[in-house]
């Protein structure tokens, strides 16, 4: 059944951008669901249809706001076996393998973690995320490993958007970067936009863009006549854009270790570690891993945070570094 909100607009509230008002006015939505309900066509403003969230109120406008029935899933459930670190009525915290797409998409539909969820929780999942997204609250690169979070009803699902959208989720990842950080503990601040190059790489925006922050400290460097040199740092995020570490680490000139979209040539070393020199060639993804997430429970508001450790492909680097370092 949907659900409509109607609210009209008092003196105090005039000039406000719509979404930004309903999200004051309706606690338990988060203004990215408002911001794609509007888009979807389903807000009229005084008996108008309106797709523009940044629209302005003005006092007595009347807002009708419809919220959908939720379309349930449809999808293939995927057996694969997924490394769940937490699970509870409302959500799970997922441990996510290098090589698996989050969500079904172009070229496929079947072999992702959404499918793999479908078979672990069945009908258990929210539907805010649309059809091909149920339970997906945010998102972390193919290539990219480590830990997410799960919403298996719509009340969760909206409570961790707010969360992300107030950026009081604790995210931190930990990569291998070319060369030194300088300085070696730092925060880099940015526009982060859709590159004007290649639609599917982002790049660091001089006027446009959506504000980036992420604040790194480096934890090891490895330098010495056998390897290059090769940082070990640990980014935290105060925002989540697309692609934001590897964007940023660029924007530095710190490309990560077998980023092979955001890349930099650099000069072959001589004498190089024969079994680093494979290690580094079979990698075959990024050196990114997300090792902490941390949120208020939405049901209970127990304040949870969980940690994995380096996947063995990028353990096994580390540990080869250090043995040349000794």
């Amino acid at each position: 059944m949907k659900n409509i909100i109607n609210i009209i607009v008092k003196d105090e509230e005039n000039g406000s951008r719509i979404d930004s008002f309903i999200s004051k006015k309706e606690k338990k939505l988060s203004r990215t669901r408002i911001k794609n309900l509007i888009i979807q066509k389903n807000l009229k403003l005084n008996d108008v249809l309106t797709i523009n969230p940044s629209q302005k109120v003005v006092a007595g406008d009347k807002i009708n706001l419809v919220i959908p029935e939720p379309i349930k899933a449809s999808l293939k459930p995927y057996k694969f076996k997924i490394d769940i670190v937490y699970e509870d009525n409302d959500l799970l915290v997922l441990n996510k393998p290098a090589g698996i797409v989050m969500h079904p998409g172009a070229g496929n539909y079947e072999n992702t973690v959404v499918n793999a969820l479908v078979n672990h929780c069945g009908k258990n999942l929210s539907n805010i995320g649309g059809e091909l997204r149920p339970g997906i609250v945010h998102r972390i690169d193919k290539d990219t490993s480590g830990l997410i979070v799960v919403a298996k009803n719509d009340y969760a699902h909206e409570n961790l958007s707010n969360q992300f959208n107030k950026h009081s989720i604790e995210r931190i990842y930990e990569l291998i970067v070319w060369g030194k950080l300088r300085p070696q503990t730092g925060r880099i601040e940015t526009l982060i936009t859709r590159s004007s190059r290649n639609r599917q790489l982002m790049e660091v925006g001089i006027i446009k863009g959506k504000k980036a922050i992420t604040n790194y400290k480096t934890l090891e460097v490895f330098e010495n006549d056998n390897t290059p040199t090769l940082s070990l740092v640990e980014c935290k995020l105060e925002t989540g854009r697309t692609h934001q570490i590897r964007v940023h680490m660029s924007y530095k000139g710190n490309n990560i270790l077998g980023d092979k979209k955001y890349k930099k040539k650099f000069k072959k070393i001589k004498n190089i570690d024969l079994n680093l020199k494979k290690l580094i060639y079979n990698l075959g993804r990024q050196f990114l891993h997300a090792k902490v997430i941390g949120f208020i429970h939405p049901k209970s508001g127990r304040k949870l945070r969980f940690s994995s450790v380096l996947p063995n492909d990028l353990m096994n680097i580390v540990k080869t570094l250090r043995n040349i370092d000794k």
